[in-house]
């Protein structure tokens, strides 16, 4: 019962529930990512280069083997560098997104360190040492 409890409050602690908030929250962002490279940034870049569509960009190794009757006995063996294009873009609009945010949490970081904390109030003995000074001065 013990190693259910142990388990049950590093489960509980904040930093692993912010860990996977932030995983969920990363996952879903990578498939906004994906499909904003896929269905907006792709076939704007494709029609400039003449129509081409990156999914379909692959370099043939074996030609697929048909046989009389037209059905596919072997499929062909291609490498799809198209599809590697596209997964590349989504990394790198992920990554400057990520280093966006990194870059803009450390800026509040600085804004609060740069902030003088107020001086600390006097303490009692002081206080009291400050209106015998002014005392003994009249």
């Amino acid at each position: 019962m013990g190693m259910l409890k142990e388990f049950k409050d590093f489960a509980m602690r904040g930093n692993v529930v912010d860990m996977a908030v932030g995983i969920i929250i990363g996952g879903a962002f990578g498939k906004i990512v994906s499909s904003f490279v896929a269905d907006v940034i792709m076939p704007p870049i494709g029609l400039l280069i003449g129509g081409v569509d990156f999914t379909d960009l692959k370099l043939t190794l074996k030609e697929a083997v048909i046989d009389a009757a037209g059905a596919v006995t072997t499929e062909a063996v291609t490498i799809n560098y198209g599809n590697f294009i596209q997964t590349a873009i989504d990394f790198i609009i992920i990554a400057f997104a990520i280093f966006m945010m990194i870059k803009a949490m450390n800026s509040m970081k600085k804004k609060e360190e740069a902030a003088p904390a107020a001086p600390p109030a006097p303490t009692k003995e002081e206080t009291l040492l400050t209106e015998i000074r002014d005392l003994l001065k009249k």
